[in-house]
Order: structure tokens, then C-alpha cells, then sequence
């Protein structure tokens, strides 16, 4: 200690009051970069994070409000067998080169050669309505904007 204040009594009192400027800059940019900006930045991410969780929420409160709506109907009953139900549903949907082969009076399986994806999904979610349910599907890309489908579907319950 004592080597340290033998130093700073030999300096000037110009250089001294420079060091202590240079001191105390030293100690606002330590605190500046050191704490005052970490502290902004985990502030901004937590901001950002709970965003998120607030979208993600409301979101999956739409969700469960529409499974308690869709768990609210009762799917009507399909009359007859599965297959000239989901063959007539095809036909009206557009997929006229759908082919339909019954595996049971409550179970079909369906090929289409060429579907667009928003006007199958619409095709099926329109099925689910009518309760009838997809039990196993399978797409594939075709060399247009289309998808060759192969699906097994069934009644539900």
C-alpha cells in the first residue's frame, strides 16, 4: 500500500486529477456494459418470452374451446355401409378418380391419385363432421402441386 501512495504523491496534481477522471470513467463504463446492460437485455428477453407464452395461451385456450364445441356433438349416424357413403362424399368433393374398397360395413379404405392438400384436408375435416374419422393415411408428393393419397377410414365410436 504504502508503494502506491509513494506512487501517487510522486505524480502531479495535473495527473492526478487526470488518473482520477480516468478512474471514474473506467468505473461508468464497467457499470454501464457490466450490470446496466445485461440487466436491459434479460428484461427485453423476458418481455419477449412472456409474449409468447400469452400467444401460446390464448392459443391453446381456442384449441380446448373448440375440442369441448366438437366433443359437444354427436357425430350424426351413418346409415348402410361405410364405403357408398365416403364413394358419394368423393364424388361431390371433386375426387372423382378416388377409389373406394370396403373393408367392413364401418371400415373403407380410399386411393386418390391426385389431390390438392387445402381441398383433402377440407374433404376430411368435413368427413369428421359426418363422423367418420381417418384411421390411417398416407401422402405423397406428386410431380404437380398434388398429393397421391392412400387413407383407411372408419365410423366413429
Amino acid at each position: 500500500m504504502t508503494v502506491l501512495r509513494d506512487w501517487w504523491r510522486g505524480r502531479s496534481l495535473r495527473e492526478q486529477r487526470l488518473l482520477l477522471v480516468m478512474v471514474a470513467l473506467l468505473a461508468v463504463t464497467i457499470l454501464w456494459l457490466g450490470i446496466y446492460r445485461p440487466v436491459q437485455d434479460w428484461r427485453a428477453a423476458a418481455r419477449e418470452r412472456h409474449a409468447d407464452a400469452v400467444i401460446a395461451r390464448a392459443a391453446v385456450q381456442a384449441q380446448a374451446a373448440a375440442l369441448k364445441r366438437l366433443g359437444a356433438r354427436r357425430p350424426p349416424a351413418n346409415a348402410g355401409p361405410l364405403a357408398p357413403i365416403v364413394t358419394a362424399a368423393a364424388q361431390e368433393a371433386g375426387f372423382a378418380a378416388a377409389t373406394v374398397a370396403p373393408q367392413g360395413d364401418r371400415r373403407a379404405s380410399i386411393a386418390i391419385p391426385a389431390a390438392r392438400p387445402a381441398a383433402l384436408l377440407g374433404w376430411l375435416a368435413d368427413l369428421e363432421a359426418r363422423g367418420i374419422v381417418v384411421e390411417q393415411m398416407s401422402a405423397r408428393a406428386n410431380s404437380d402441386p398434388t398429393l397421391r393419397v392412400d387413407a383407411v377410414l372408419s365410423t366413429a365410436g
